[in-house]
């Protein structure tokens, strides 16, 4: 019986039935998926049939079961990483080596989480190489160059020494010398980071690596303006992106929070929408706004990063947490990055089981905004806008309904457009 087990030889069977588990789940969603987007590739939805292009159908089929089959190894790849890090002894050899050449130390322990990273994105590279430059160069998306591919990463990689270190130093100080309840004062830390962050990243972060600048054509300024002003939200400005430097994809957002708020819309939209069209996306987004969704999954975010770290603090002091993963700990202390890396690898395990209630929580926001938009400009605009972006973006209008379920943020197009036709029909707000 497992609980005749020792503690850390059950907790190595546990990691092993859950990482199994997360790669059954993960592969018969990602083959339902597949399968049921081959079986509609021939003919369209009855409710779609006259209003999309079998051949842009086609399309979207074919970009979605391109995109199953780089995901299908990217699930075997990411198995592999964990189960080498953890049960075949992968971290342990890094924690030596490091050991050995810088001695035990806040250095030590930074470097340790340095290159565990750094091996991470090297061992992923080579998919994100395929996907940028064959999958979607193959499907007519990638603009990106090898050079600006490059750079981008290369910035992000200053970005994460520049700002990532000097946050894991006072995590991993606080750790080891914040007392019992260093957790509170790392999850306090940790959400003021995350608060800063959304005010700092659209004004000084984001325009290192795009161009924002204000909507050129005076007449959709104008009128985009006077949508915000009837909708009662303030922004700091109206940007175009220049996405379409890397990607033929078309986006809008809101970013920022208080003055810090900004619309960004991609230039690839304002080249793929009507004004009246774009107008509908963005009253969409500030339906997200205006209904308090943003501060709702901030709260949800604080509520859940809190459980995270006091099960941080929780495990970093059992010796069978890190026996259990294949480390060995130092028991005299100076565990906090090898304990901080081993959660990071377990979290996601856990969280792959919790996904489809944040999805479910994701699409019923959608529907909210879309039914936020639609009072405020037009849903047959907004519905154009959705048919337009799907189209342009290849996103499949067949997905199933279980890969639905646990992975989309967004409810499928057919639903959308459904959920828009039931609306109480009304002017939009003036």
């Amino acid at each position: 019986m497992f609980t005749d087990l020792p503690p850390a030889l059950l907790v190595s069977t546990l990691l092993a039935a859950l990482l199994l588990a997360q790669l059954m789940l993960r592969l018969w969603l990602l083959s339902r998926q597949m399968r049921h987007v081959a079986r509609w590739r021939a003919h369209l939805p009855p409710a779609l049939d006259g209003t999309v292009e079998l051949a842009a159908h086609q399309r979207a089929a074919d970009y979605t079961l391109a995109r199953g089959r780089l995901a299908l190894v990217e699930a075997l790849l990411q198995t592999a990483l964990v189960t080498g890090w953890t049960l075949l002894g992968g971290l342990q050899a890094l924690h030596e080596g490091l050991l050995a050449l810088l001695g035990p130390g806040l250095l030590q322990q930074l470097a340790l989480l340095a290159a565990f990273f750094a091996i991470g994105a090297l061992a992923e590279a080579p998919l994100v190489w395929w996907r940028t430059f064959r999958l979607e160069q193959r499907f007519g998306f990638n603009r990106t160059t090898l050079r600006l591919w490059l750079s981008d990463a290369l910035k992000g990689a200053v970005l994460a020494a520049g700002l990532g270190l000097p946050l894991a130093a006072a995590v991993l100080t606080l750790m080891e010398r914040g007392g019992p309840s260093w957790w509170l004062w790392a999850w306090a830390g940790w959400m003021a980071v995350v608060v800063t962050l959304s005010m700092v990243v659209p004004r000084w972060i984001a325009p290192w690596f795009n161009r924002f600048e204000p909507v050129p054509d005076e007449a959709l300024r104008t009128r985009l303006q006077r949508l915000l002003q009837r909708c009662g939200l303030q922004a700091e400005g109206l940007y175009v992106m220049d996405g379409s430097r890397r990607s033929a994809h078309a986006n809008a957002y809101f970013t920022g929070l208080g003055r810090a708020r900004r619309v960004v819309l991609f230039d690839t939209l304002l080249q793929q929408l009507s004004p009246e069209q774009v107008e509908a996306v963005l009253a969409h987004e500030i339906g997200h706004a205006r209904l308090h969704h943003i501060p709702r999954r901030l709260a949800l975010l604080a509520l859940g990063s809190l459980v995270a770290w006091a099960a941080l603090a929780w495990l970093a002091r059992q010796p069978w947490f890190y026996f259990g993963l294949g480390v060995t700990p130092d028991l005299a202390g100076g565990n906090a990055a090898l304990a901080l890396l081993l959660f990071l690898l377990v979290l996601p395990l856990v969280g792959t089981w919790v996904a489809p209630l944040a999805a479910a929580l994701s699409r019923r926001d959608e529907l909210a905004a879309d039914a936020f938009a639609a009072r405020h400009t037009s849903a047959a605009a907004l519905a154009q806008a959705l048919l337009a972006l799907h189209r342009d973006n290849a996103a499949t209008l067949t997905p199933d309904p279980w890969y639905v379920r646990f992975t989309y943020s967004h409810p499928p197009l057919l639903q959308r457009l459904q959920h828009l036709q039931a609306l109480p029909r009304s002017a939009p707000s003036v």
